[in-house]
C-alpha cells in the first residue's frame, strides 16, 4: 500500500464532516490505544485551581439539537454549514429527528461555534 503524505491526509480530513472526523478520531483513539484529548497542566501559585477542579470541566461537548423552532429552514442552512458535506434532504431529515447531535465529542470552542449558529439560526441547542 502506497503510503500518504501529511499534506494528502489533510486533503483527505479537510473533505470530512464533524461527525466524520470525530467517528475517525474515536477509532484512531480505540486502535492505538491513545487519546487525542489535551494534557491538563495543573495552574502553580496562589489561588490556583486543585486537579480535582480542572478535572471536573469537561474536554468534549455533544452538540444537541432539541427543537428546530420556528425557523426551520434557516436552521436546516446552519446545519449544512456546520456538518459540511451533508446533503440537503439528510440536513433536512436531521433536523426534523430533533432531539438529536448535531455534533459529538466536539472540543469547547467547536462546540460553542457551532451552538451560535444553530441558535441565530432559531433553533434550541444544548451542550452536554
Amino acid at each position: 500500500m502506497a503510503e500518504m503524505s501529511i499534506a494528502e491526509l489533510l486533503a483527505v480530513f479537510k473533505g470530512m464532516t464533524l461527525l466524520e472526523l470525530s467517528e475517525f478520531t474515536k477509532a484512531f483513539e480505540e486502535e492505538f490505544g491513545v487519546s487525542a484529548a489535551p494534557q491538563i497542566l495543573a495552574p502553580v501559585g496562589p489561588g490556583a485551581a486543585t486537579p480535582a477542579e480542572v478535572a471536573d470541566e469537561p474536554d468534549e461537548f455533544d452538540v444537541i439539537l432539541e427543537s428546530f423552532g420556528d425557523k426551520k429552514i434557516q436552521v436546516i442552512k446552519a446545519v449544512r454549514e456546520i456538518i459540511t458535506g451533508l446533503g440537503l434532504k439528510e440536513a433536512k431529515d436531521l433536523v426534523e429527528s430533533a432531539p438529536t447531535p448535531i455534533g459529538e465529542r466536539l472540543d469547547r470552542a467547536s462546540a460553542e461555534v457551532a451552538k451560535g449558529k444553530l441558535e441565530a439560526a432559531g433553533a434550541r441547542v444544548a451542550l452536554r
